[in-house]
């Protein structure tokens, strides 16, 4: 099932959607009769209900696509997107350097010699990085001049844990979507880490929504690309993970709890703009387009502040 969090024109209420190629379903309006106690209010709040309540979400939901009852359905075009989760509970968790590719052009950048992890590298962006699918990537020029994006697979964790097997790590995801991890490459060097220059207000677009785990399959074999005014800057398959997400889950939750609606992030493939001669970054009205096969499609336009 593709999830979505939206709004309307006339009720800015944020609600879950369920989407097919041509309309969205108001879920709370659909099926908040047949639903056993009190609706979920928000995407996250399913998620962080047990996997019976997923189940059951999932089997209303299909229901209500086939259906199509006109006072839940609304166009594709006519809605407001918002990112699925709005405002994460707390960072999201990150991976840097996860493609081999990727890791020679940045230490190639910074003039060093390239040698892969032997675990992986962790880092995090603020819950006020996230925005929208369609919405303006904000550029406050007094803060940076090297605005560069990374299109990465997004996890959303269902069932939380501490020391997760990797044999069982995929069991504890809810879904997938899509996250461009826009970054401010001067202020990440300036500081000498990666926080700040990752957490700027907005630097996050996130959606358009969450495929859930057994919608999306195998996470090891999606095509990632991302485009820059129509111009394709990267293109990869998240099969080129030097670290994948069972991995990732299992280093994570090593001493440390993973809990419902924790969003990971696994890196970025080869082609971002720190890593061409010459450095080649995001302009003001730069139209940016992440995708991932499967879930579908970012488009966020940098817009100077």
């Amino acid at each position: 099932m593709k999830y979505i969090t939206f709004s309307t024109s006339d009720d800015a209420r944020l609600r879950i959607g369920a989407i097919s190629e041509e309309s969205v379903i108001d879920l709370e309006r659909a099926a908040a009769s047949q639903w056993p106690g009190t609706f979920p209010s928000s995407l996250l709040g399913l998620i962080q209900s047990r996997p019976d309540s997923w189940k059951r979400m999932n089997e209303l939901a299909a229901e209500a696509l086939a259906g199509k009852p006109a006072h839940a359905s609304h166009a594709l075009n006519s809605i407001r997107w918002h990112a699925p989760i709005p405002r994460p509970t707390k960072n999201i968790f990150c991976l840097g350097l996860n493609y081999v590719a990727h890791l020679k052009e940045s230490s190639a950048a910074r003039g060093r010699e390239a040698k892969i992890p032997e675990v992986p590298v962790f880092f995090s962006k603020t819950p006020t990085t996230v925005t929208g699918p369609f919405d303006p990537v904000p550029w406050d020029r007094q803060v940076t001049q090297q605005v560069d994006y990374e299109a990465e697979l997004g996890v959303i964790i269902g069932l939380g844990g501490k020391n997760i097997p990797r044999a069982e790590s995929l069991a504890h995801i809810f879904g997938y979507t899509i996250i461009n991890d826009v970054s401010a490459r001067d202020v990440q060097f300036r500081h000498m880490q990666w926080f700040k220059g990752k957490s700027l207000d907005g630097f996050c677009p996130m959606g358009p929504s969450i495929v859930t785990a057994d919608e999306f399959g195998n996470p090891q074999d999606k095509r990632i690309t991302l485009r820059v005014n129509g111009e394709q800057r990267q293109s990869a398959t998240t099969a080129d993970m030097i670290f994948p997400v069972d991995a990732i889950i299992e280093w994570l939750s090593k001493g440390m709890t993973i809990e419902p609606g924790d969003i990971i992030a696994t890196g970025t493939p080869e082609g971002v703009g720190l890593g061409r001669t010459p450095p080649l970054y995001l302009n003001d009205g730069d139209l940016v387009e992440t995708e991932i096969e499967g879930i579908g499609v970012l488009r966020n336009r940098i817009q100077a502040c």
